[in-house]
């Protein structure tokens, strides 16, 4: 029979280490010792209606669940070294949340941490709102579907990612990245895509300044842009807008083809570029 901890409050330092097997429930994990890495080592447990107000409490986690639970700002750097894991219909704002893990599923979250999900594999996030400076940084093998993200310097050196019906309120995002598709989006912000590569959008919405700079072999397919002003600059892209886009500068390859462009600007280029603009039926450049 699985071990029950239930109604208990742990404030010690390592107070359930090297758990395995268990299932807690309605416990608090905070007080005066103030004990770091309360479930370090754990494996085959879960977690369900608990809070967390101190550091470093699921280290090294192995085949857990998290669910219903909390997690404050005093949680630092909550999970680290975790594998297998499901954390689901859980607030947490403790910073640095999830570094170099693997085969993590969050789903039903709301998540306030700069620095989340630094260094990981294999993370599926579905149906959550996410806050974080510097979200997924240098992580690969991400699945993404309803997320509705916001802060700065997002997805950054990211290997393989799918994103599909979400809303990305950022800036500089996807700087680096490599085989990313966005799908059925919003992506607002500043400095789009710089240096990417294979990067790929299908019935998005782009909004922001400079988007799109410096990308090899980026493809945006029936998609919209707005205020998107000296878009493409030095860029290899095949693109195929609905509507207007404020102005492009300088794509080096490929064919972009819209219903109308402001200003399509051709001139300073500091390499060869031999792009072309396509305003519906009419070559423009």
């Amino acid at each position: 029979m699985i071990q029950e901890i239930n109604n208990q409050t742990f404030d010690e330092e390592r107070a359930l280490y090297n758990l395995n097997g268990a299932l807690v429930k309605d416990c608090k994990f905070a007080g005066a010792a103030d004990g770091e890495s309360v479930l370090k080592e754990g494996r085959n447990y879960k977690v369900q209606n608990c809070s967390f107000s101190l550091r470093y409490p699921m280290w090294h986690a192995k085949n857990f669940s998290l669910n219903a639970s909390s997690m404050d700002e005093l949680t630092r750097a909550p999970l680290w070294y975790c594998d297998r894991g499901t954390i689901e219909n859980c607030k947490i704002t403790g910073v640095k949340c999830l570094r170099e893990c693997t085969d993590i599923t969050v789903s039903k979250c709301s998540v306030q941490s700069p620095e989340f999900g630094w260094k990981c594999k294999n993370l599926n996030i579905s149906d959550s709102q996410i806050d974080a400076v510097y979200f997924l940084f240098e992580s690969k093998n991400i699945k993404i579907n309803n997320l509705k993200m916001t802060g700065k310097y997002s997805f950054q050196y990211i290997r393989n990612m799918h994103i599909k019906n979400s809303t990305l309120d950022t800036k500089d995002a996807f700087w680096h990245g490599k085989d990313i598709v966005v799908e059925n989006s919003v992506i607002k912000g500043e400095y789009l895509g710089w240096f990417s590569e294979n990067l790929t959008f299908i019935d998005c919405k782009i909004i922001g300044t400079q988007p799109l700079c410096y990308c090899k072999n980026l493809k945006l397919i029936n998609c919209t842009m707005e205020d998107t002003d000296l878009s493409f600059e030095y860029s290899d892209v095949e693109a195929d807008i609905k509507g207007h886009i404020v102005s492009v500068k300088n794509p080096k390859s490929g064919t972009i083809v819209c219903d109308s462009a402001g200003e399509i600007i051709t001139d300073d280029a500091v390499i060869e570029c031999c792009g072309t603009v396509k305003i519906r039926e009419n070559l423009c450049a």
